[in-house]
């Protein structure tokens, strides 16, 4: 196939991820408007908000990682056009996330003793524990509301999450804005108006896409006959075992991640939260690749429902190419402007704090220059793993992930940050090398997976 084979595609590939890559946007958002805002009060607090919110990524990236099998399984119920299915699907899934969000809800609390023991400022310790007993409970209605997105988005109905996080974010600003600096009739709670911000906005996004899907007529036959007596065991192991491993993968590298907020509390107040701010603008391009990976499932597990596997392999290509190319266009924009971004975060005008958030910025921009060239291996890997999933392949990519952010990029995160005057810095290159591991391997598990289906399909 010639290039342009795979770039007609762009425009279906686009239209059909650029409500998923908004709803997305619009997570990422959410934690950007609480640190741009708990930022402007002091450093100590972003940093302790970054703390409190690591530990919440690291049990979302379960929860959300576990509701990613609803999408290929929706998608290729939708593909034969089984209604039955993908009702069983529908409901199974949605049982099985509201389970998980109080399991990890009640995870993070018993773990929370081990925040005041892994070596971060004492300061920073005392403000987060509060912080993170609000953002933990938020989890139950965003896995909840994971459940509705990934059935809508396999069943390619991709933009009633869209609008319901664009719903929740316009709760959550203006939530913050009033709680945080007691605005009109609303307290002033300080950087604790975020938490409860975004513990509102959650409930807000999951309440808007139940009454929308609910109220579409395509939906009606998924949302009858729902009753606790009749899910199976049978089906719920189904899930889990596509679950369970799609969970670990976003576990691995969430956790990588985490280990790097961690590690540069480890170097201090400043490294930490430069580290936030560089991971918080990183974020947001990786959401593009994300809602990518997102249509590379649904188009995948369509075509997986056909058994049409030359048009799998031409399709997944096709968003592959399509993602390299928008992550190398953010990379070029944050080498650009890498100096100016950090600068949202900071209020310049605190001369209590100047020589703290000067060292913040320097940190910051150089971090930047990192993500600019990581961000491209992470929107590869992110993607392969997107079309892995959509064939349903997701025991050998955790293995993979597995190996190449904890045996390959953790341990270089340690070494070059903690142990090279490289700091923060170190940290990230780390970070770098995980990443291109993954993106190598998985797009290699993939070529020779479809190679493979595609010849036992014409033999």
């Amino acid at each position: 196939m010639n290039f342009k084979t795979y770039t007609k595609e762009f425009s279906y590939n686009f239209k059909l991820a650029y409500p998923i890559i908004l709803g997305m946007l619009g997570h990422t958002i959410v934690g950007i408007i609480d640190n741009v805002m708990v930022g402007r009060i002091g450093p100590t607090e972003l940093a302790a908000a970054s703390l409190a919110n690591s530990f919440v990524f690291v049990a979302m990236s379960l929860g959300i990682g576990f509701s990613t099998a609803i999408t290929p399984m929706a998608a290729a119920a939708d593909g034969r056009k089984d209604i039955e299915e993908g009702r069983t699907v529908f409901h199974h899934g949605l049982y099985l996330c509201a389970i998980l969000g109080f399991i990890l809800f009640g995870v993070i609390l018993l773990f929370k003793p081990l925040i005041g023991l892994m070596g971060q400022p004492e300061n920073v310790v005392l403000m987060a524990k509060p912080f993170l007993d609000v953002i933990a409970f938020s989890l139950v209605p965003l896995i909840v509301f994971q459940g509705y997105k990934q059935f809508a988005d396999g069943m390619s109905e991709t933009k009633y999450s869209m609008w319901a996080t664009i719903v929740g974010n316009i709760v959550n600003v203006f939530l913050n804005y009033v709680l945080i600096y007691g605005i009109w009739v609303f307290p002033e709670l300080g950087f604790m108006g975020a938490a409860i911000g975004t513990l509102v906005s959650r409930f807000v996004m999951l309440g808007y896409l139940h009454y929308k899907m609910k109220h579409n007529a395509k939906f009606h036959p998924f949302f009858e006959g729902f009753a606790v007596r009749k899910i199976k065991r049978a089906v719920n192991l189904v899930i889990i075992k596509l679950g369970g491993p799609s969970a670990m993968q976003m576990f691995f590298e969430v956790a990588l991640f985490t280990g790097a907020v961690w590690l540069s509390g480890c170097l201090g107040v400043t490294n930490q939260a430069a580290n936030q701010i560089a991971l918080s603008l990183a974020s947001f391009t990786f959401m593009f690749a994300m809602g990518l990976s997102v249509a590379a499932t649904i188009r995948v597990g369509n075509q997986k429902g056909l058994g049409d596997y030359k048009k799998l392999r031409m399709v997944a290509l096709s968003i592959f190419l399509l993602a390299v190319l928008l992550e190398i266009g953010f990379a070029v924009f944050f080498v650009l402007v890498h100096t100016v971004l950090p600068t949202w975060f900071i209020d310049t005008s605190n001369t209590s704090d100047w020589a703290q958030n000067a060292e913040v910025l320097k940190i910051a921009s150089n971090l930047l220059l990192v993500a600019a060239v990581f961000q491209i291996s992470d929107g590869i890997q992110v993607v392969m793993l997107g079309a892995l999933r959509g064939l349903q392949d997701v025991k050998i990519p955790m293995y993979i992930t597995f190996v190449a952010y904890w045996v390959v990029g953790f341990p270089i995160c340690i070494w070059l940050g903690l142990y090279t005057p490289l700091k923060a810095i170190g940290i990230w290159m780390g970070l770098l090398a995980g990443l291109s591991t993954a993106a190598l391997f998985l797009y290699l598990r993939f070529n020779i997976l479809t190679k493979k289906l595609i010849t036992e399909s014409e033999s």
